[in-house]
């Protein structure tokens, strides 16, 4: 299915989406879709219509966001979180009230876990609020209802589904007390002069890889702008490197992700984690990786074992190791629009994208495995030879270090 460069121009210039970061077909799916509602035969008129609609524009924007998201997604964060709001900020601020943006929120899980864990870690009420923000109005609809299915709940500790939630007809409604903490709101943070305040935790994961490089700057300047002077900012793994490029460090912290600005991560790095506070009482993780192979260009580790691979995978993975990088690029491809969720399938993807000297499309690809396995060591591992090749040793160091604890016994 052919896109049409004036219609993903259009989504660039409205809400910064990098066309590459999701897919020209994904794109063309879309606002096809959105033609055959309409009864717009001609990409060109509905190219026209969306520069007078403000309406079907957004129409547009509902059908292209990814909303992808379960409660308590991945532990690190939220434990991160307590911590820093137990011991260090709460204890400095003994009256104000702690202030937490979620943005991009999708459905309301992340906002919502937000909320759970520090009431499961004894935070009142009264001591704090979370705001949301996304550019969907549907998917704030679902977020404000509270009524969620299965799918968001994929942790293996799902001790508090038992606390917060009742079951009913529909799936599980979320208690009243858990929403009154959250306050919902439309809006797109590139427009982040209609966002007001400052938060003392941004949680601002994965959104910046969807986006342009121009717009990617707009983003982390309105992030600078939000976020707290002592203020902690959580983004996603592979995003992580833009900030420290603007006066930020990494917390440095196991699967967190979490960094902060130079003048106060020194400060918090010396202090040891407290002990003496009971542990939040927030769903735990347990995803087993296996040990990865890296490839010479990388400190080694322990091989992976052989795991089964579904057969078109493996005969890329065959056509690539033959530099027959066309013909490999293309059967991870046809693979993607049936399996988009496939780490593999973007990981070699990636690989031959590499090969062929196509840098940026690589580390795209290998930031797409990583948004779905942040544990992938293989793609950690290439992304630290590019950044290494590109003089961000830095960088490079960071995502190696990861590298090595994902093989760590």
């Amino acid at each position: 299915m052919s896109s049409h460069p004036e219609i993903e121009r259009i989504l660039q210039q409205s809400i910064g989406l990098n066309p590459s970061s999701i897919g020209s077909p994904a794109i063309a799916r879309a606002f096809r879709s959105r033609m055959q509602a309409l009864g717009i035969e001609s990409a060109e008129e509905y190219g026209r219509l969306l520069h007078r609609s403000s309406g079907e524009m957004q129409e547009l924007i509902e059908s292209v966001v990814v909303s992808e998201t379960w409660f308590f997604r991945d532990n690190a964060p939220f434990t991160t979180l307590v911590d820093f709001v137990k011991t260090e900020w709460l204890p400095q601020h003994p009256s104000a009230t702690f202030c937490a943006l979620s943005i991009p929120c999708a459905t309301g899980e992340e906002p919502y876990s937000i909320a759970m864990a520090l009431m499961d870690a004894g935070v009142p009420a009264r001591r704090f609020r979370v705001e949301a923000m996304d550019i969907s109005a549907r998917v704030l609809e679902h977020a404000r209802r509270g009524i969620y299915g299965k799918n968001s709940f994929r942790s293996t500790n799902l001790d508090f589904r038992e606390r917060y939630f009742l079951r009913i007809e529909e799936g599980y409604q979320l208690s009243q007390l858990v929403r009154d903490q959250v306050n919902f709101r439309q809006g797109n943070l590139l427009a982040y002069g209609a966002i007001d305040g400052l938060y003392d935790v941004i949680f601002c994961r994965n959104l910046l890889i969807y986006f342009d490089e121009e717009a990617q700057e707009r983003a982390i300047a309105a992030l600078e702008r939000l976020l707290a002077p002592e203020g902690l900012l959580f983004l996603g793994h592979a995003e992580i490197p833009l900030l420290t490029r603007r006066g930020f460090d990494s917390s440095e912290l196991q699967g967190a992700f979490a960094c902060r600005r130079k003048a106060h991560s020194q400060k918090r790095s010396t202090r040891k984690p407290s002990h003496d506070l009971p542990k939040p009482r927030v769903a735990k993780i347990s995803k087993v990786h296996p040990k990865p192979k890296l490839p010479p260009a990388v400190d080694a580790v322990p091989p992976a074992k052989p795991t089964v691979a579904k057969p078109d995978l493996d005969r890329a993975a065959d056509l690539a190791d033959r530099g027959e990088l066309n013909e490999a690029a293309e059967l991870c491809r046809v693979h993607l629009r049936s399996n988009p969720d496939s780490v593999r399938a973007h990981y070699l993807l990636g690989l031959t994208r590499d090969a062929a000297g196509k840098e940026k499309e690589a580390v795209e690809e290998y930031r797409r495995a990583l948004y779905l396995d942040p544990n992938h060591a293989e793609s950690l591992a290439h992304l630290a030879a590019i950044f290494e090749k590109n003089g961000d040793t830095a960088s490079a160091g960071r995502l190696r270090a990861r590298v090595r604890r994902i093989a760590s016994p």
